[in-house]
């Protein structure tokens, strides 16, 4: 990760340098050490969006695989941003793919990640989300499945069991390209049998006294028309809370970078026209109701209004955060403020769905 935002001059040079993982590492203990000023305004009350239960001040969230492992939700809280999603978690702890596996491409805005769901198992994040139990802010779990699970849709189970008494909502991740054979439960048969199981345990959990906490589904950018009509009938048939369009791409179009060739996911601002299309279109086949996180490529106020006028109810970012540092959240909040009252609107509520129609004609090229 790039980081001179995070430390001032201090260094600033020398993280440049640094290998992008290790650059990262840096910035969660920056983070975690209090070493980064959180920011001391209230956000404007037109930005506050209702979600679920709960309130989010802000429609701009740090999508999951930041703060992979719990460790600093707070902090990116007090930078402005409106909610945070941890993880992805996995039952057992795992280190992922060797490394090298994230790649800057400055040139095109973006990065490559093939992590493989590197992270600490449930214990450790687990305790630390459960220290902060009562402390505000909306703070979301993503779990997912170990790369050698005999029984996958098990994993997702233990995550919703694990976390249920400190997640704001959980994240099935079925959409990363890092773990192989992932993707495949997006397929109609295996996401049927998938949710019901999640779905069944998150409301055993309910009836037994405890908080129902949302479910939603993450999907992939590379589906196809018919993949989404798949998604979109599962999740409505299983009565899913809500869908986080989306994760990362395997394509590699129209980009200039000479390291564009390494395998994973691709973030950042080439996705933001695929993503966008893919949410809109899944908006028109879930219905104006469902709440839907809208990620990839927003870095301004103006992609965020435009991601959320496609449909979103709410976004995230995370390559942005890598590229603009620790002022951005607030930067963007401040700017889709005024942006909502130079619109004429009361709420940045008012912007979803605006443009619904216009990004679901666009082909998914």
């Amino acid at each position: 990760m790039s980081v001179p935002a995070f430390l001032g001059g201090l260094g600033a040079a020398a993280l440049r340098r640094l290998d992008p993982e290790t650059a990262h590492g840096l910035a969660i203990r920056a983070l975690a050490r209090g070493l980064v000023p959180p920011v001391t305004h209230e956000p404007d009350p037109k930005l506050a969006v209702p979600f679920f239960d709960m309130v989010l001040p802000t429609p701009i969230g740090m999508a999951a695989g930041f703060d992979k492992n719990a460790e600093v939700p707070d902090a990116l809280l007090s930078l402005g941003f409106g909610f945070v999603e941890v993880g992805t978690i996995t039952p057992r702890a795992q280190a992922g793919n060797p490394r090298p596996r994230i790649f800057r491409l400055p040139e095109d805005g973006a990065v490559i990640n093939r992590l493989g769901f590197n992270n600490e198992g449930h214990g450790p994040p687990l305790r630390r989300l459960a220290g902060r139990v009562g402390r505000p802010g909306v703070v979301g779990v993503n779990v997912g499945a170990n790369k050698d699970s005999d029984d996958r849709a098990a994993d997702y189970v233990a995550g919703i069991a694990a976390f249920a008494d400190c997640a704001a909502y959980f994240t099935i991740n079925v959409s990363s390209p890092n773990t192989p054979g992932l993707r495949d439960l997006q397929a109609r048969d295996a996401l049927d049998d998938l949710l019901a199981r999640v779905l069944e345990a998150r409301d055993t959990l309910a009836d037994s006294g405890r908080r129902r906490v949302p479910v939603l589904l993450k999907i992939a950018p590379d589906l196809t028309e018919s993949g989404l009509d798949d998604v979109a009938t599962v999740s409505l048939g299983r009565a899913v809370d809500g869908l986080v369009i989306s994760n990362t791409t395997l394509s590699r179009a129209g980009l200039a970078s000479p390291i564009a060739h390494e395998t994973g996911g691709l973030s950042g601002r080439p996705l933001f026209r695929r993503s966008t299309a893919v949410l809109a279109k899944m908006r028109q086949r879930v219905g104006p109701a469902l709440p839907i996180l809208g990620v990839g490529g927003v870095a301004t106020a103006a992609e965020a209004a435009e991601k959320m006028a496609a449909g979103a109810t709410a976004v995230q970012l995370y390559t942005a955060f890598i590229y603009g540092g620790s002022g951005l959240p607030a930067a963007i909040a401040r700017d889709l403020a005024r942006f909502v009252e130079r619109s004429g609107h009361a709420s940045v509520t008012a912007l979803t769905g605006t443009r619904t129609a216009e990004w679901a004609a666009r082909p998914l090229d």
